[in-house]
């Protein structure tokens, strides 16, 4: 087919050859040294690790599978360990304010031994205080306060019962107060009686009540100043007994936590507390441990409990902390309520800590895309770093829906490293909509997706195979297997001379590759059970690629694979599901007429264009008339169009092929169906590499041999895609037997040779193309449509 002749077999896949690795069995080899593949992204992680300034988080982009996450926790791991272990943080009741609680630091390991040693210092003091409270000493100094009292009350009673005998007037005491009543004669007048006395005496009789009234409102006035002095006397018995009691064993917690300021001002607020309600707490049965869920705590003893938010054990290092479902609730903590009386109230007992108070002092390692998809989250996490303060706010509260009892806890200082873990388009997304972004995530560790396939790299590979084996408990893989396994992930990478660094993929292949060694017998993995899983995966999802050659097949869908059509090429597509990609070829016609020097682009006309298909079918018609007719305005209205294709199409990856197509239709010079073509092309006419090669030759190939091989067909590719070849060791047999080809090509003159079998022509001195070749029929063509213009505006 013309002269130029199709790549040899061998340059359609590199092999591994198992006696270059220079190993039996990966059960021979240690662990990888590093992330394989991942030096760049594995220094930049360390760089953003080693900053502590304010901003420098960290973000870790990369296509999922490439051991993102892994990388990062083990480097964190690594850099924790022998980092400084931060400080424990509690809650304690603010005396004060109630609804505030005090938050208060201690070093790591002491705030357990904090609550513990509060718990039993309230249970010693409500024992030595219901002692102190029932010891003779106290019961001597409260009965002499009683008795001074009542010894002052009678007194002052005795004076007012002789004043008002001396007036023949009575004092009855009485559950309503005290009465005055008339004597005479040592009996007590009757109002009736009163009634029937004259005027004088009734008046005397009013006048000596009004006396004795007088004195009697005297001695109440003075009888309740009384009390009140007495009972500031019995108070400050009371609180001169609990001091007594209390203050040296709380002088014991504070000299033990007396570098610890607000634990110590805690302590003396506690103190005074006490003193108040020494007696409630002597009298309390209660345990000083929080009341459960849904229950009222008593206003009493748990108030003097500590709620310990965070622990750590002394020298354990800085922590890790990887949080899966980073709501606002899981990041920020959250405060529990409880029902009482059918309202929901809540304490300081409840207050339960996030993934920040976890990780401050160490480091947090997120999922951007869940972080993103919380409401909420990513602007309080945000608001965090940047304040440097942790203060816990539910998500009701944050929208302004909260209704029920709660709590303003003192916020905590925030020391944290944060690590992102998302895909590159997310950090694109967010370096464009939120300005705020880089402010915090000043480092950028890019996880690549594939590496270079030398000898240095194919041995970590094997490594890295072997550490795959031990972790899941695989058999192991021999030398044959290996290789294997490499020429898949160049495969995977489209690209023979670099392997994909997708360790899930590959562990997931040896998983079942395992499970079909095992099942034979066999000891180790070798490259016939990779093969056997590969094939195994290729029919679990090849249900669309034998609906596409049925459809072909019936004719429904109208590929030709022989003879030659004027205007009419075989493209090439891939249509993506899930994780593979599935070629397919596409047919492209042309159709040309006299008109205004137009390229339509059906597929743009109708909205099943992308814009970057659309530009592809623009740059044919600028290389048209630079290429053939510079001095005269094009005259011609072309139309082209992917036959039956009912969704969008976007990419330039069919621009050659286009090209091809409207070539053949202007010369009216047929192309071989038997050759299908795939490549972007420029204004200039020179082919441009595109991606998925190794897929789009595949699906023509199967496409052919459905329809039945006659050693003419193949696939034209770019030269720029020769390196990417990875084929099926199907279709490399079958171009080593010449039952199908592949060429590659660096311009359109070389494709037009290819599929016409004509000499495209070279431009000569004159700026003429030679008449009997493509080129030369293409510009004798277009100038025939511009003369046919040019007659066509005569009058």
């Amino acid at each position: 087919m013309g002269d130029r002749p199709s790549l040899n077999a061998d340059e359609l896949r590199r092999r591994t050859d198992p006696e270059s690795l220079s190993f039996e069995s990966t059960e021979t080899l240690g662990e990888p040294e590093e992330m394989l593949g991942q030096a760049r992204a594995v220094e930049a992680l360390r760089v953003g690790l080693g900053l502590h300034k304010r901003g420098y988080h960290v973000f870790a982009m990369g296509p999922t599978g490439t051991g993102r996450r892994t990388a990062v926790q083990r480097n964190l791991d690594e850099r924790a360990r022998d980092e400084p272990t931060p400080s424990d943080w509690c809650y304690v009741h603010n005396f004060v304010d109630p609804r505030r609680p005090r938050a208060i630091r201690l070093p790591a390991g002491q705030a357990r031994q904090l609550a513990e040693t509060m718990s039993r210092l309230i249970e010693e003091l409500r024992e030595a205080l219901g002692d102190a409270f029932e010891s003779e000493r106290y019961r001597k100094q409260r009965a002499a306060l009683e008795k001074a009292f009542e010894r002052r009350r009678e007194a002052a009673f005795g004076e007012l019962r002789k004043l008002a005998e001396d007036r023949d007037v009575g004092v009855a005491q009485t559950p309503m107060g005290f009465a005055l009543l008339p004597i005479e004669d040592g009996e007590v007048l009757p109002p009736q009686e009163i009634e029937k006395r004259p005027e004088e005496e009734r008046a005397a009789i009013t006048e000596r009540l009004s006396t004795v009234q007088t004195h009697l409102e005297s001695f109440l006035h003075e009888n309740r100043r009384w009390q009140r002095d007495h009972q500031r006397s019995v108070r400050a018995l009371d609180e001169q007994t609990t001091r007594e009691t209390v203050t040296h064993r709380l002088d014991e917690t504070r000299e033990r936590y007396g570098e610890v300021e607000a634990l110590v001002a805690y302590l003396d607020a506690l103190q005074a507390d006490l003193i108040q309600h020494a007696k409630e707490l002597a009298s309390s049965s209660e345990s000083a441990r929080p009341a459960p869920p849904f229950e009222e705590p008593s206003t009493g003893r748990i108030r003097f409990a500590v709620n310990v938010l965070i622990e750590h054990q002394p020298q354990s290092g800085a922590p890790v902390v990887l949080e899966e479902r980073p709501t606002v609730a899981a990041l920020l903590g959250h405060i529990e309520h409880y029902s009482h009386l059918g309202t929901l109230t809540t304490d300081f007992t409840k207050i339960e800590a996030g993934a920040l108070h976890r990780a401050n002092g160490g480091y947090l390692l997120l999922d951007a895309r869940k972080l993103l998809l919380q409401p909420m989250a990513w602007e309080e996490l945000k608001g965090c770093l940047r304040s440097g303060k942790l203060a816990i706010r539910s998500l009701a509260e944050l929208l302004g829906l909260g209704g029920t009892t709660t709590l303003e806890p003192e916020p905590i200082p925030l020391a944290v490293k944060v690590v992102l873990v998302g895909e590159r388009r997310l950090y694109s997304l967010l370096c464009r909509l939120d300005p705020e972004f880089s402010e915090h995530f000043k480092i950028v560790a890019d996880f690549d997706d594939e590496m270079p396939r030398d000898e240095s790299h194919e041995q970590g590979y094997a490594r890295m195979i072997g550490h795959l084996c031990r972790k899941e408990g695989l058999l192991h893989v021999d030398a044959a297997g290996v290789a294997r396994a490499l020429d898949e992930a160049a495969r995977w990478a489209s690209h023979a001379s670099k392997v994909s660094t997708n360790i899930r993929r590959i562990e997931e292949l040896l998983i079942e590759a395992d499970d079909r060694a095992r099942g034979r017998g066999a000891t180790r993995i070798g490259a016939v059970d990779l093969q056997e899983a590969l094939d195994a995966r290729e029919r679990r999802s090849e249900r669309l690629r034998l609906r596409t050659l049925e459809a072909i097949d019936e004719g429904t869908l109208a590929v030709h694979t022989r003879g030659e059509r004027v205007g009419e090429v075989n493209a090439l597509s891939v249509i993506g599901f899930g994780d593979s990609l599935l070629g397919r070829p596409s047919r492209i016609t042309a159709a040309i007429r006299l008109g205004a020097g137009e390229v339509i682009d059906i597929e743009r006309e109708v909205e099943l264009g992308g814009a970057i298909h659309s530009k592809g079918v623009l740059i044919l018609a600028g290389l048209l008339g630079a290429r053939y007719l510079p001095e005269r305005p094009l005259s011609l209205h072309a139309s082209l169009v992917f036959e039956q294709s009912y969704g969008e199409v976007d990419g330039d990856s069919a621009s050659m092929a286009e090209l091809c197509a409207l070539l053949s239709a202007i010369a009216e010079v047929p192309l071989r169906q038997g050759v299908a073509i795939t490549g972007s092309v420029d204004q200039h006419g020179r082919a441009q590499a595109i991606g998925a090669v190794n897929e789009k030759i595949e699906g023509f190939y199967d496409t052919c041999t459905s329809q039945g091989l006659e050693g003419l067909q193949g696939v034209i590719i770019p030269a720029a895609n020769v390196r990417h070849l990875m084929l099926r060791d199907t279709i490399v047999e079958a171009a080593r037997e010449g039952r199908f080809h592949i060429w590659s090509v660096t311009d359109i003159d070389e494709a037009l040779s290819l599929l016409t079998g004509q000499e495209a022509g070279q431009r000569g001195p004159d700026g003429r193309f030679p008449a009997e070749s493509v080129n030369g029929r293409v510009q004798a063509r277009l100038e025939a449509l511009a003369d046919a213009a040019d007659r066509a505006k005569r009058p």
